[in-house]
């Protein structure tokens, strides 16, 4: 009888101590990034006319999402306790020799399979000089950086690459090519939209549902605790690494197919920078362990509709990198804030 009594007391405690939808909504980490978006989102709805029709919003998200793929990318890299600063470079070269092998004769599935290729041949480089190299990945990726920016010039002799030579032969590729960046699926949504919305899915996917996205989780929060528990930690990165470097090449891709031209000196220069800040504002920890696919779509909106609002207020060019770099920070330190309450 008495254990009867104290199993029914142990099963109450359980029910009392079990958290409210409430506080499982407020516990997540993008909560704070989420009412940031909402402010931002509710300031401009006033302070415009046109921020809330369906034509911008889908321009919007047409504009953020290149930095929205290679974003997501740079969060199974982050969590997993490094970084990549190459990823602008790869965005160019990757793009831009693409274009140059639909110009050259090659059919389209082809030249985007040897475009991606090579995204991910940088990736498995940057990967294996950061492991088994045991070179920072800060370093080793800053290297990369100026090593991929440098075969791209070398590729194109320094002169733009066009991809709009119409002949019998290339007229139905580039039309196929054309349609992945400047397209609209159902006549209404851009296809640069719908590429982020698919790598988005399958990135959160991947990273919140299958083994390998635990030992990513597992690798960035400790690295010798993971090797203790049978983890491959260098296999791990590597692939994170591989990871980023074939969206950074599908991003470079599509932007290539959208305006189809492009310069490697200037192609991608300093995205690498946009995309660690989405990433960041995301609620991801630079130090790795932390971080969601959620988070970063959020952390991308952020930084996409303020551009995009800044623009519709008129403010100028210069003042809006000012302005950007002020709502980053403030956006990281609400989510660390909400952090701090919820842990107190």
């Amino acid at each position: 009888m008495s254990g009867q009594v104290v199993g029914t007391e142990t099963m109450r405690r359980r029910e009392f101590s079990r958290p409210s939808l409430w506080s499982r909504v407020t516990a997540r980490k993008e909560l704070g990034v989420f009412l940031a978006l909402v402010v931002m989102c509710l300031f401009l709805a006033f302070a415009t006319n046109s921020f809330l029709s369906p034509l911008n919003l889908l321009n919007v998200g047409r504009q953020v999402s290149l930095l929205g793929i290679m974003a997501v990318g740079m969060t199974f890299v982050l969590i997993s306790g490094e970084i990549d600063l190459s990823v602008g470079s790869t965005y160019a070269l990757s793009g831009l020799g693409s274009g140059m092998l639909i110009v050259m004769g090659w059919g389209l599935l082809p030249a985007l399979t040897a475009g991606l290729l090579l995204g991910a041949s940088i990736g498995l480089i940057n990967g294996l000089l950061s492991t088994y190299g045991r070179l920072p990945s800060l370093i080793a990726t800053l290297g990369m950086l100026s090593i991929v920016r440098g075969v791209a010039l070398l590729m194109t002799d320094g002169q733009p690459v066009t991809v709009n030579t119409r002949n019998g032969a290339l007229e139905q590729v580039l039309d196929r090519f054309e349609f992945m960046g400047q397209g609209y699926l159902f006549g209404a949504i851009p296809m640069q939209l719908v590429f982020f919305a698919i790598v988005a899915l399958l990135g959160w996917i991947v990273l919140s549902g299958t083994a390998f996205g635990f030992r990513v989780f597992a690798v960035g929060g400790s690295a010798k605790a993971a090797r203790v528990s049978g983890i491959h930690a260098e296999s791990v990165k590597i692939w994170t690494f591989v990871i980023m470097g074939v969206l950074a090449a599908l991003a470079g891709i599509l932007s290539m197919a959208f305006l189809p031209s492009g310069q490697a000196g200037r192609t991608g220069l300093g995205l690498e920078l946009d995309v660690i800040a989405a990433v960041v504002v995301g609620g991801a920890s630079l130090s790795g362990g932390v971080g969601t696919v959620l988070g970063t779509v959020l952390g991308v909106l952020i930084i996409g509709v303020l551009r995009n609002g800044l623009v519709l207020m008129g403010v100028s060019p210069f003042t809006q990198e000012v302005m950007i770099g002020l709502v980053i920070i403030v956006a990281v330190a609400i989510d660390k804030w909400s952090t701090r309450n919820r842990t107190t």
